[in-house]
């Protein structure tokens, strides 16, 4: 049952876990379709350029933060 709470919780962290990566997830969403009058290919590549710069600086931070083993 202990291994099953730690799975849980875990895997809740994964999500929950990094509030600043959820807003600016939100932010370049509505960004790119609120925002921006620009033709919808155009609108997407912005998307994944801005959501994959997100990723790249969450994992960044992470890994300064995260003590190696």
């Amino acid at each position: 049952m202990h291994a099953i709470k730690t799975v849980f919780r875990e895997a809740v962290g994964l999500f929950v876990d990094s509030g600043s990566l959820a807003v600016a997830i939100i932010v370049a969403v509505i960004g790119s379709a609120v925002l921006l009058p620009l033709p919808a290919t155009a609108r997407a590549v912005l998307l994944l350029a801005a959501l994959l710069a997100v990723l790249v600086e969450n994992v960044r931070r992470t890994s300064r933060t995260t003590p190696r083993s």
